[in-house]
């Protein structure tokens, strides 16, 4: 059975009445308590998101998120009483899109979860075809995915969202608000997780992320993908098992 959305906390009145809730307005909820419940969840079942905890009956949900990372593209949002920068900055380093503090109002999580799930189908269905060439990388904004001499670079959901973002709107400077609008789908997230998803895009994409070249940031207001070093190519390159593209040097 498919869910739009899987919660892995080990709370379980809060767990319960936020499916139920979910539920009430036709968001398709689940709720497992642990690590291996989560496992067995996906042995059976698939989900559009997760609500993951850091505390869980038999673990914790970093190590969880750092696993599901290995097979799954899917955003994965953490809810946690913890509200210190480096839990924050932890959850999005092992593989978090977004982290939402404890407690928790179940309409204001609930407008999240349907922004996410709104965006990932707006994502899939936007009609966009073919590659886009960025620097020595190929960004195929049908599959979702970004090559770099034909190998995967892994991108986090959010961050291949955000990258996706920048390049259809190559050349302007976009706004943080609008960035948190448009890719997060709300106004309420914060720089901090905004800038370390910068700093992941640079350092899998830049020659030298220390002096981007490819996304810049413009001070007080937002970023800039330079559209110089963005071109269309065609649909051809070793990930798909065809011809290497030529990229131009940096």
């Amino acid at each position: 059975m498919r869910y739009n959305c899987l919660i892995v906390d080990d709370e379980e009145a809060l767990s319960q009445s936020t499916c139920e809730y979910f539920n009430m307005f036709d968001v398709s909820c689940a709720w497992v308590p642990s690590a291996q419940g989560c496992r067995e969840f996906f042995a059976e079942h698939t989900t559009d998101l997760i609500l993951l905890d850091i505390n869980l009956q038999d673990g914790s949900g970093f190590t969880l998120c750092k696993e599901l990372r290995q097979r799954f593209t899917i955003p994965i949002l953490f809810i946690s009483a913890r509200g210190g920068d480096d839990d924050v900055l932890l959850a999005l380093n092992v593989g978090g899109d977004d982290y939402i503090q404890k407690p928790y109002s179940l309409g204001v999580l609930l407008a999240k979860v349907k922004a996410v799930l709104k965006r990932c189908v707006a994502d899939a269905d936007d009609g966009v075809e073919g590659v886009v060439r960025l620097g020595y990388n190929a960004v195929d904004l049908r599959a979702g995915r970004v090559f770099r001499d034909g190998a995967d670079l892994n991108l986090k959901t959010m961050e291949f969202k955000l990258l996706a973002y920048l390049v259809r709107n190559r050349g302007r400077v976009v706004p943080k608000a609008e960035l948190f609008a448009q890719v997060w789908g709300n106004a309420i997230t914060g720089d901090g997780t905004l800038n370390v998803h910068v700093r992941h895009l640079r350092e899998k994409l830049e020659e030298d992320p220390q002096n981007p070249r490819l996304i810049k940031t413009v001070w007080g207001t937002g970023y800039l993908l330079e559209a110089p070093e963005v071109e269309p190519v065609p649909l051809r390159h070793a990930a798909f098992g065809e011809a290497e593209p030529q990229y131009p040097q940096p």
